[in-house]
């Protein structure tokens, strides 16, 4: 299983070293910026968003990457691609999580996480564990139960997203271990699995490096984002946000680098019966990851059931692009009709960047928290309409 085949076209040591490379010019730079800034936080005041819309700091967490809130716990969960698991408390309510502690430690790449029934679920690198909250109290270390340990260990993409569907199964993003090659199920797809750990099975193919999956709240179909190919060039390919209402679609991947661009690699026919190409496009190196349905009532009625993706920006770009917050628009038939920047400014005029958002939940009271791994830290975006504004709430 995860068997993997590299093409000629994509020797592993080189590409090893482009990505090293290029990596190690963003570190730099970006930490350059930083040093002359000193605290992220202090650049909280280039955040743009429409009028009406205010965002602050609701909490410091290293390297926080996927949220996952439990409405039942007042606990907000947030993995990383560290070894820790971390929970935040908004103990007084005051819109800002005040008390930030581990909640499991030694974890190998425990970026996707999901909430349910009293069970946190964790996807590592190689397994899936949960996590039993009921007699949890704060400070207390837990230890993993193994939910399932057969998915396919390498480390090239392999950060796991997780999400828990509507239909109560686990959902499982298994992104490519190349830039562009050929794969065994279940690597370049989406599975799913009963949350006892049973049931294992691939729920879409043909798809590079998901790190973003929502289900629409009125039709209930999935939403993924997935991210195109490095290497070429500035504006191709692009990244995807893709439509799977059913099991057993094929995405295109590796015939298809992103978007509609062919893949060099792979020019002849395409040996999918049909392929099911993107119903949004971002612009290409944007790292578009998490995606989330608003379902609140804070913003305006016109936000309800739109969609937000994290957009953790380039790094296999001459202009970087990316480091922002997009709004995509639906209709009331579930189907995107537009999309427009919601957030941006974390990206610097001189092309470094001091922050790169990474996932996006919601808080009971219809704000969103956006997390940010390379800052450390988790922003709360607010609305509260201004004086003779005429912006109505559902």
């Amino acid at each position: 299983m995860g068997r993997r085949t590299m093409t000629k076209a994509q020797p592993a040591g080189g590409r090893r070293r482009l990505l090293l490379a290029a990596w190690v010019v963003i570190l730099l730079t970006t930490a350059a910026a930083l040093a002359q800034g000193a605290d992220p936080a202090s650049h909280l005041h280039r955040i743009r968003l429409p009028e009406g819309f205010a965002i602050q700091i609701y909490a410091r967490v290293p390297g926080a990457r996927s949220l996952a809130y439990a409405p039942d716990l007042a606990l907000l969960f947030v993995g990383s691609r560290r070894d820790t698991v971390h929970v935040v408390m908004d103990r007084d309510g005051d819109g800002v999580g005040e008390t930030v502690l581990p909640l499991a430690q030694g974890l190998r790449v425990p970026n996707g996480i999901a909430y349910g029934d009293g069970f946190l679920y964790v996807a590592e690198n190689h397994r899936i564990v949960r996590f039993d909250l009921k007699d949890w109290t704060p400070g207390r270390l837990l230890e993993p139960e193994v939910v399932y340990d057969r998915l396919p260990r390498y480390d090239y993409h392999g950060w796991r997203y997780l999400a828990l569907g509507p239909d109560g199964r686990l959902y499982v993003a298994l992104g490519v271990p190349c830039n562009i090659c050929t794969t065994e199920d279940p690597v370049g797809a989406i599975a799913r699995l009963n949350r006892d750990g049973t049931g294992f099975e691939v729920y879409a193919r043909g798809i590079r490096n998901s790190v973003g999956m929502d289900w629409h709240p009125a039709t209930g179909e999935l939403f993924f984002t997935d991210n195109g190919a490095d290497m070429l060039g500035d504006d191709i390919p692009a990244d995807e946000l893709n439509h799977a209402p059913r099991p057993g679609l094929h995405f295109g991947f590796p015939y298809y680098a992103g978007g509609r661009t062919r893949s060099p690699q792979f020019p002849g026919p395409v040996p999918v019966a049909r392929v099911s190409h993107p119903v949004v496009e971002f612009g290409a190196h944007t790292a578009s990851l998490g995606i989330h349905f608003y379902r609140g009532a804070m913003f305006p009625a016109e936000y309800r059931h739109d969609a937000f993706v994290a957009q953790h920006g380039s790094w296999n770009r001459t202009e970087p692009i990316g480091y922002r917050v997009k709004r995509v628009r639906f209709n009331e038939r579930g189907q995107p009709v537009g999309k427009e920047v919601f957030a941006e400014g974390w990206l610097l005029p001189d092309g470094t960047a001091w922050g790169r958002p990474v996932d996006v939940e919601e808080l009971p009271d219809g704000s969103l928290l956006v997390s940010d791994d390379y800052a450390g830290l988790i922003y709360r975006i607010t609305y509260a309409p201004g004086p003779g504004s005429s912006a109505t709430n559902p």
